[in-house]
């Protein structure tokens, strides 16, 4: 991630070059609840303007440190040389959220469902200096009108950026660094010169170079198709590497391994691409905590691409070796788990999108829609009366009290409300127990030798619960971010469980501790699965990726 040290004329918490009002006046405009969301700190070249971000970051820093409670992050963002698209993926990256492009960045912000994401300071540094500073005018007037952003700009006197961030922004506090160069700067610094752009169509090189510098390479140079959108391998000047760049860019911009980088390229790389780039990636990428065994991304032909992905499950029984995976129109497509073949489709007519679904032992495979209401779809093998009175209870629970999560194992069937309980339907009676705060998003169960129910909130929460038992007091993960998605299997590693968060990341964890791989493929996750050897099986709306970790 990009950072910046605050210049040595910046001592402590006072400002030591003279601008001592123009540093106030930030802290006043901070402070001011009825304060523009937007100020722009102008003044000429070597007048200090950076350097006062950089001291308003650090004092920032310490006074969250200072202070119990918890104050809006202050997050300092260079801006020279980026295009849009990298400066939203670095904010992104900062403030937990998941974003394409930067009119996704605004929504995430905007439309969030957890209120803690976001709440930020951003600091934005020499947007004169930047590759795209029109587009940047654009998503910084959008970012202002977000509630739970503030936004200091840095623009040189002078240049476009100041008058139309005025003209464009409803409101604007203006603090102008007026007068000749601070005298400890030595003058007008030079420009510093442009950093020469790696060779786009290596795959080596781009995974080894600036990610930024990549990024805004691939953003900026004349193209095909829509800017800023990927535009299928046969519009890729760069056999395939710009579109798997631009679809996986925001976890290529974190701070990360050349090798690394070069598993998350290789997750999100389409089968069009030139055939050199697979088998370069694949070599740097050993030293990569994961392999990744196979891709299905947006435009792949053979196998075809299965379409955006809701929603996955594990088939078992009579279906053991196909993976379910929903869409957002409803449909439930069967693939071969070996190499995401398509096997036919799950026959079932449930309207509208279906949120979660359950495969049981017996081949039935149960579906949650949109409305929390429980379907069930038979398998080939007839089902035992017990367990179909079963889900037909259930079912009729539903219709009154809708579910917003589903999962079933053996004679059970496990549902997550909105107000953060989880209900175990069993043969033997009802089991609840209240585990998050807010509404559940994501069950998971498993039949081991001692069964265990795993759950997963909107508090960001992961937790253990044997229906029968007290639940856990500790949970099994916690970040600030919803959880997404939950899967857990009985592996020759034992069980696991793998959890996705709504900021890009997914993990695979031990009920009883050790190690956590994690992963992060770019696009937002959306479903995730572990297969019965360990694998980790995870779909967004680009891609759909079967990845093996290679040491614990």
């Amino acid at each position: 991630m990009p950072s910046a040290t605050p210049f040595p004329a910046w001592e402590g918490r006072r400002a030591v070059t003279g601008a001592e009002a123009e540093a106030t006046a930030l802290l006043g405009w901070l402070t001011d609840p009825e304060a523009p969301r937007l100020c722009l700190v102008t003044g000429a070249a070597g007048s200090g303007k950076t350097a006062l971000l950089g001291w308003l970051a650090a004092h920032g820093a310490r006074a969250a440190r200072a202070r119990a409670r918890r104050r809006p992050a202050r997050v300092l963002v260079p801006l020279a040389g980026q295009s849009a698209l990298g400066a939203a993926w670095t904010i992104a990256n900062h403030l937990g959220v998941v974003a394409a492009t930067p009119d996704d960045l605004v929504d995430a912000l905007a439309t969030g469902e957890d209120r803690r994401t976001g709440r930020a300071v951003l600091l934005l540094t020499d947007l004169h200096a930047a590759a795209e500073p029109e587009a940047l005018t654009e998503l910084i007037t959008q970012l202002a009108g977000v509630g739970r952003v503030r936004l200091v700009v840095e623009a040189r006197t002078g240049t476009p950026g100041p008058a139309a961030l005025r003209a464009a922004a409803r409101r604007v506090t203006l603090v102008d660094l007026e007068g000749e160069p601070a005298p400890d700067t030595g003058g007008t610094p030079p420009e510093p010169a442009a950093r020469p752009l790696p060779d786009l169509s290596d795959p080596v090189a781009v995974c080894a170079a600036d990610p930024l510098l990549v990024t805004t390479g691939y953003a900026t140079e004349a193209r095909p198709g829509t800017p800023g959108s990927p535009d299928g391998p046969a519009g890729d000047p760069h056999g395939g590497l710009r579109t798997a760049w631009l679809r996986a860019g925001q976890a290529l911009c974190r701070d990360q391994t050349p090798e690394e980088r070069a598993a998350v390229l290789l997750a999100a790389l389409g089968d069009g691409a030139d055939p050199r780039a697979r088998p370069a990636l694949t070599a740097l990428a050993e030293g990569a905590a994961w392999r990744v065994r196979w891709t299905r991304a947006r435009g792949d032909l053979t196998p075809p691409w299965p379409g955006p992905v809701a929603v996955l499950g594990a088939a078992g029984g009579p279906q053991e070796g196909l993976l379910l995976v929903g869409d957002r129109t409803g449909a439930v497509r069967l693939l071969h788990t070996a190499d995401a073949s398509p096997a036919g489709r799950l026959p079932h007519e449930v309207p509208g999108r279906v949120t979660a679904l359950a495969p049981t032992p017996d081949g039935t495979v149960l579906l949650l829609d949109e409305r929390g209401r429980l379907h069930t779809v038979g398998g080939t093998a007839p089902r035992p009366p017990y367990l179909r009175r079963l889900t037909e209870a259930v079912s009729t629970t539903l219709t009154r009290h809708p579910g917003t999560a589903l999962a079933a194992i053996g004679g059970s069937v496990v549902v997550g409300d909105r107000l953060g309980s989880v209900h175990a339907f069993g043969l033997t009676g009802l089991h609840q127990a209240a585990l998050h705060s807010g509404r559940v998003t994501a069950v998971t169960a498993l039949d081991t030798a001692t069964p265990f129910v795993c759950s997963g909130g909107a508090d960001g929460t992961v937790r253990l619960w044997t229906p029968g038992r007290a639940p856990r007091p500790e949970p099994l993960a916690e970040r600030a971010a919803p959880v997404v998605s939950l899967h857990a299997a009985d592996t020759p590693r034992g069980p696991l469980v793998a959890v996705a968060w709504a900021d890009g990341l997914v993990a695979l964890h031990r009920p009883d501790g050790g190690p956590r791989p994690s992963f992060r493929p770019g696009p937002a996750l959306r479903a995730v699965a572990v297969t019965g050897d360990g694998d980790l099986l995870l779909g967004t709306d680009e891609t759909l990726v079967r990845l093996t970790p290679r040491a614990w």
